[in-house]
């Protein structure tokens, strides 16, 4: 019935349908398995994309040739830059989206594809032999052979819903969980553990009354996540609105907590620090008499609010009462209650860069499995663990990113240098360049490496090579375009700035923090006419790189003296026991990861500069 696919994907979240694309686009025969074909690419929890930190990812996800921001794109419902009154490294694009819409663009992307089949049944088990995965074990009983598995089970894995007293089995409203998976994993010699996120109700929006809401409207020029020039941004778009809740919501909500799953101690995995439920915003900012609610629309067409900030697992009549409080809200109707939901993951740390497992080859694992928690840090998990799925199946070069390359390669590498006991959410501190990882930039520093391993396009690179060559012209024009100083003052004096005393080029004047390109174009029709003829995309290169030259190129310099250390290798034979004078926690924690780099160890929570100095005198004997 089945054939060997070259790569089976558990699971159709965001991980893995990033996971099937890539390895299909990279030519691989993919075998997509999943419990409900129906919600495939669904959006489990607020319907939206990016933002701080994630937006970046999803622009270096398109860079590689992925598609969740080309599915963004298509399905965007309002577009907002977060941060513009921040410098360009904190700019972050992020999309409301059409929950529906968004669905069903990832499902026709996959089945569009001839290298993708898909199979409508829960994994029960793995086919492994001699350590090394095989395929894939059905709830049916069938196996199914494949090269390379991935592993993107979401929240489904032995999960269990919570709403107030109650708790059934489900990885999903209305979707039993998944079995079979954990036990075996176990049995090989995994260490897994428990994790526990939630999610707000659902209201009807007809019994809002958004007149006493602020509304919160898109952005009058919105972009885009796709770097693609076919893609465009979105022309008509759907307001959001925000309200805030109050001391009578707070004193509802405590009169539920002993019926709080959270605070009985039935729910026994953390959940994500950086987005608690309200119940946690309550008990852990009780200086606070209120805390903001966002009223996001779940689609162009349909009347489902998602109440962001909201999120509880209280019992459904207290959350009804509570949210009748705020304001807005007095007539609100649930179409279903918010809940909490546990699962298993697996701590990370027991993952090669790749993604692969250390204990079994050709099986990797990506998103919410890993302990990460957001549909951004999926998909990048899923792409990545996609195309070494297909590489291992190639018998190529493994693919992986450094830190300096991308907010991708930081996600992997804290995951499985430092490893997470909570939900890992990706920030923009989280990474050392952030001016190298801009959002703007993301196709210029991946896109020829996604070309490179056969997934982005010839079109895509074309569009990057003509980008960097349109921006260094446009930065050798600005300098050598020197208008009189006639000219130039008479515009400086207008505009309140301090005058030239000799003649100066426009690249000089864009130093000046107070004046961008835009500003320019008032010095003259010549000026206007020429900056109007330069890209938006190029425009945009030119400004960040003569305002930050300086930052970039000293931050660049950083990373590249970093890097030494990434290219010292350590075997994984190295017997860290034998090296006494690193301390007692370095080598349980060295011999624990056993990382293949120096620089990876340097990494490593509890590994301190004094060991990797004595570290690297022991491997250079």
């Amino acid at each position: 019935m089945f054939k060997e696919y070259d790569v089976i994907v558990v699971g159709a979240g965001h991980a893995g349908c990033e996971a099937t694309h890539a390895a299909a686009q990279m030519g691989c025969s993919v075998l997509m398995v999943t419990m409900d074909m129906s919600r495939i690419g669904q959006m489990s929890c607020n319907p939206a994309m990016g933002g701080i930190a994630k937006g970046q990812i999803l622009r270096e996800i398109d860079a590689l040739g992925g598609m969740s921001g080309i599915v963004s794109d298509k399905t965007t419902i309002q577009f907002r830059m977060l941060n513009r009154s921040k410098g360009p490294a904190m700019w972050s694009p992020r999309s409301q989206n059409d929950r529906w819409r968004f669905a069903e663009e990832w499902r026709l992307t996959l089945e569009r594809n001839p290298n993708v089949d898909i199979w409508q049944e829960m994994v029960s088990g793995l086919v492994i032999k001699n350590g090394v995965v095989k395929g894939v074990r059905t709830g049916m009983g069938l196996e199914i052979a494949a090269k390379s598995v991935v592993l993107t089970n979401g929240t489904f894995l032995n999960g269990i819903i919570h709403i107030g007293e109650k708790q059934f089995s489900g990885g999903r409203t209305a979707e039993k969980a998944a079995t079979g998976i954990t036990e075996q994993l176990i049995e090989a010699g995994f260490e897994a553990g428990r994790m526990k996120t939630g999610t707000p109700p659902r209201i009807d929006g007809r019994s809002l009354n958004y007149s006493k809401m602020e509304e919160q409207l898109g952005d009058e020029n919105p972009e885009k996540f796709s770097y693609l020039e076919e893609i465009k941004p979105i022309k008509k778009q759907r307001s959001c609105h925000i309200t805030y809740t109050n001391e009578a919501v707070h004193e509802i909500l405590k009169s539920g907590f002993e019926k709080s799953p959270m605070y009985s101690g039935r729910i026994k995995g953390l959940g994500p620090r950086y987005c608690p439920s309200v119940e946690d915003k309550v008990t852990r900012f009780a200086d606070k008499d209120r805390h903001q609610i966002f009223v996001e629309p779940e689609g162009w067409e349909t009347v489902e609010i998602y109440v962001n900030g909201f999120s509880t697992s209280l019992p459904e009549d207290v959350q009804h009462k509570a949210l009748c409080k705020i304001a807005g809200f007095e007539n609100a109707k649930m179409f279903r209650p918010g809940y909490a939901i546990e699962y298993d993951y697996f701590p990370p740390t027991q993952l090669t860069s790749t993604l692969e497992t250390k204990l079994i080859k050709n099986l990797f694992f990506a998103g919410q499995i890993n302990g990460t928690t957001g549909y951004e840090e999926a998909a990048a998990q899923g792409l990545m663990a996609g195309i070494n799925a297909a590489i291992n199946v190639k018998e190529q070069q493994p693919f992986t990113l450094e830190r300096s390359d991308a907010y991708i390669a930081v996600l992997i590498d804290d995951l499985i240098n430092k490893g997470t006991e909570e939900p890992y959410r990706m920030f923009t501190s989280r990474a050392e360049y952030r001016i190298l990882l801009r959002q703007d930039n993301a196709d210029i520093r991946l896109t020829e490496k996604g070309y490179d391993i056969g997934l982005a396009s010839i079109k895509r690179l074309n569009l990057v090579k003509n980008k960097i060559s349109k921006t260094a012209d446009t930065i050798e024009e600005l300098k050598a375009f020197k208008p009189s100083t006639e000219i130039l003052n008479a515009y400086l004096e207008k505009s309140g700035n301090a005058l030239v005393r000799e003649k100066t080029s426009l690249y000089s004047l864009l130093k000046r923090p107070q004046l961008e390109l835009h500003n320019l174009q008032e010095i003259n029709d010549e000026i206007d006419n020429y900056i109007k003829s330069i890209h938006k995309d190029v425009a945009q290169q030119v400004e960040i790189h003569v305002k930050y030259d300086s930052y970039i190129e000293k931050e660049q310099k950083i990373a590249d003296s970093m890097k030494h250390i990434d290219y010292i290798k350590i075997s994984p034979e190295f017997d860290y026991k034998k090296v006494h004078s690193i301390s007692t926690e370095a080598r349980e924690k060295l011999s624990k990861i056993k990382p293949d780099t120096l620089g990876k160890a340097s990494r490593i929570s509890g590994v301190n500069p004094s060991d990797i100095s004595i570290l690297m005198i022991h491997l250079s004997k």
